[in-house]
C-alpha cells in the first residue's frame, strides 16, 4: 500500500473545501503562508460578513481528527473549523463546526481521557494531543451554519 503524504492530503481538504465553499456562495482566500488561526478566509457574498476556516483532513474512512491543546482556546462567533473526511481518497465528507463547540468538546474529552484508565489501569498522562469526532454526523454537510 502507497504512504499517503499527509502534507498533500491536508492541502487537498483544504482545496475541496474552498470548493464547496464557493459553491455555497463565499468567496475564498487562502494565504500564502502558514497562519495560527486559519486556512481559508471566506466572504460570504450576501451579507458581507467574514470567517476564518481551520480544515483538518484526514484520507482514512474516518469521523476523528487530531487537534492540539491550544484549539481548546479557540472560540470566536466568526471561526469555524470544516473538518474533512477524505473516505479511503474516495469522496469527501464535510464536518462544519463552531470553533465554540469544537473547544469545548476537545476540553472536556480530554478530561474525560484522563480520568479514564487506560490498558493494564494504567493512568493516562496528560499531552498536548485533543481528539474531536462527529461519529453521529451532528454536522456532516452543515454549510448553513457558516452564515
Amino acid at each position: 500500500m502507497k504512504k499517503v503524504n499527509n502534507i498533500s492530503v491536508g492541502n487537498a481538504g483544504g482545496y475541496f473545501v474552498a470548493g464547496e465553499l464557493e459553491r455555497n456562495g463565499f468567496s475564498v482566500a487562502i494565504p500564502m503562508s502558514n497562519t495560527e488561526l486559519f486556512d481559508i478566509l471566506a466572504l460570504n457574498r450576501k451579507t458581507k460578513s467574514i470567517f476564518a476556516i481551520q480544515v483538518k483532513t484526514t484520507h482514512l474512512n474516518k469521523k476523528e481528527w487530531t487537534l492540539s491543546k491550544k484549539n481548546e482556546t479557540i472560540n470566536n462567533l466568526n471561526i469555524f473549523y470544516v473538518f474533512v473526511s477524505m473516505n479511503g481518497l474516495s469522496s469527501p465528507e464535510y464536518h462544519i463546526v463552531p470553533s465554540a463547540i469544537v473547544a469545548e468538546a476537545i476540553t472536556n474529552g480530554h478530561k474525560e481521557w484522563l480520568n479514564t484508565p487506560g490498558r493494564k489501569g494504567y493512568i493516562h498522562q496528560d499531552n498536548p494531543m485533543r481528539k474531536f469526532n462527529d461519529y453521529n454526523d451532528l454536522f456532516l454537510n452543515r454549510w448553513d451554519l457558516i452564515k
